[in-house]
């Protein structure tokens, strides 16, 4: 069983562009809306932020909207390897799983925006074109998966995509802008 929705995605500063989207598996289409609504949302998060607010931290423990979004890419990414789809970006490995980025070497927020939607697009269509052959391999060590599969991983990424989400909603708060929910 499928499902099919239009909704809109792009990280740039500008309204969204609405794409149609094709039927995913079922078993995958709860985490695939998410990706979706995340989409929106994380746009939503950076608009009108200045490249200095995007690297403030509340402390020394806590991340900003730098590590945020580029964990999120590093993140899309890990899902695009695990449905054969190639892509990269030089700076990614920095925000893997606890490391902790070299502020030398962060990309800009532009080069964050931009990776973003790279990575989304192509995450848009690898979810679209997964088979169930490939998401029902086993899960490999790493990521949780409540099924035991490729696609318990691709739901639990979901999920952890929306936690930090709502990390850069509360940044964005937290720099003094408006709520992005209102």
């Amino acid at each position: 069983m499928t499902a099919s929705v239009a909704m809109p995605y792009s990280m740039e500063n500008q309204p969204f562009k609405r794409r149609t989207v094709m039927p995913v598996p079922a078993v995958i289409e709860g985490a695939a809306q998410n990706f979706r609504y995340n989409d929106k949302f994380l746009a939503d998060c950076h608009r009108g932020l200045s490249e200095e607010e995007w690297r403030r931290r509340p402390s020394d423990c806590s991340n900003s909207l730098t590590w945020v979004v580029g964990h999120l890419v590093w993140a899309r990414k890990r899902i695009l390897d695990h449905l054969d789809t190639e892509w990269s970006t030089p700076w990614l490995d920095q925000f893997a799983r606890g490391r902790k980025p070299e502020t030398d070497a962060l990309p800009t927020s532009a080069e964050l925006a931009t990776a973003w939607t790279e990575v989304s697009g192509l995450l848009a269509t690898a979810l679209e074109n997964a088979s169930e052959e490939t998401l029902a391999r086993p899960a490999t060590q790493g990521p949780p998966s409540a099924d035991g599969k490729l696609s318990g991983v691709i739901n639990f990424l979901a999920w952890h995509e929306t936690y930090h989400v709502g990390q850069a909603a509360y940044l964005r708060c937290w720099l003094g802008h408006k709520s992005i929910m209102g």
